[in-house]
């Protein structure tokens, strides 16, 4: 049985915009010299573990699933045969996705899982492999190259 893993993209302005949300707290405390405040620790810790759940995103493709985790608490298994379509999607919904430029992948009515929000770093690669695995999936995946996309920023 085959297996492709894929790590979630992660987003630098997602993470710059949670650092932005934790810094007001944090830089008064550390100036301060206020760093034994356990609301400080409470404030480190939890951007900690924020940072381990973004970097513990997969795609895990075998030959008959998509399986989604997040470093094995939340899984998410959806047969092949299932999944109808994949299109570019920017929807801010909370997902398996650290990133704002995802994959919306559509599955058939009735099954447990009938859409779900993905952002696998090698993107072509996984849409491939998808497509190796049930050549009856519609994708339809653009990327648009205004100027404010910098980087593949996920703008």
């Amino acid at each position: 049985m085959e297996r492709k893993v894929y790590r979630s993209r992660i987003s630098v302005l997602m993470m710059g915009f949670i650092l932005l949300c934790f810094l007001p707290a944090l830089i008064p405390m550390i100036s301060s010299g206020n760093v034994l405040n356990p609301v400080f620790y409470i404030l480190v810790g939890s951007l900690a573990f924020v940072m381990l759940i973004a970097l513990g995103m997969r795609c895990e493709i075998t030959d008959k699933h998509l399986i989604i985790s997040t470093w094995g608490t939340c899984k998410v298994n959806c047969p092949l045969s299932q999944i109808v379509s994949v299109e570019r999607s920017y929807n801010m919904l909370s997902s398996g996705a650290f990133s704002l430029k995802r994959l919306s992948i559509r599955s058939k009515k009735g099954s447990k899982y009938p859409w779900m929000l993905i952002s696998p770093v090698r993107e072509q690669e996984f849409l491939d492999t998808l497509k190796k695995y049930n050549p009856d999936i519609y994708v339809r995946v653009e990327n648009k190259t205004e100027w404010w996309r910098i980087w593949d920023w996920d703008l």
